[in-house]
């Protein structure tokens, strides 16, 4: 099965999130769309960081109606910080009979050079790049890269967690089983 890998801390997972993957699901070949929690990205402060159980369950409540879309706490047993190098070995390890991808904004893609091990990623896994305004997609690494066109929505998390703070509503930038859970959970308060 051809799946791609969404990275994120997905804290908390929102809107535009999910229509991406919705996108890649209709735009490419990729079948499945696993959202891998990061328990602690490399590049970000923990400082802001709900608990990656709660992202978890959060990513799971959001995806669960869309058997496409898988939530994956993959790397919560492997070493911290997350390398997605080291999670793309364990991977293809433990799940030799599927092929993956990555899926990642064209900001990331940007800074890919900055990431671990990021030859042998560029070398070995098809990059499924959607594009952010401002953000090039120049191809210089020779990637095995997909450039799509994904609904741009100005909806970020952190966005989200001041408006939670400031107690204004953040309504239809999450799904609704999401905003409850958050609400009933306190989370983002502090």
């Amino acid at each position: 099965m051809n799946i791609g890998l969404y990275f994120g801390s997905f804290n908390p997972v929102h809107i535009a999130h999910l229509i991406i993957a919705n996108q890649i699901l209709n735009e490419t070949e990729i079948e499945k769309v696993w959202f891998v929690v990061s328990p602690q990205n490399p590049f970000k402060e923990e400082t802001n960081l709900l608990n990656e159980y709660h992202r978890l369950h959060l990513v799971r409540i959001a995806t669960e109606d869309d058997i496409r879309i898988k939530a994956s706490d993959i790397e919560f047993s492997l070493p911290k910080p997350s390398y997605t190098s080291t999670t793309l070995a364990y991977l293809a390890d433990k799940y030799p009979e599927h092929e993956f991808g990555i899926i990642m904004g064209s900001d990331s893609f940007q800074n890919i050079y900055k990431w671990k091990n990021y030859e042998v990623i560029l070398k070995n896994y098809p990059l499924y790049v959607y594009l952010r305004p401002g953000f090039n997609t120049a191809n210089d690494m020779d990637a095995n890269l997909h450039i799509l066109d994904a609904p741009l929505l100005q909806i970020s998390s952190t966005q989200i967690r001041k408006y939670i703070k400031e107690g204004k509503s953040v309504r239809y930038m999450l799904p609704e089983k999401v905003l409850d859970e958050i609400e009933k959970g306190g989370y983002y308060k502090k």
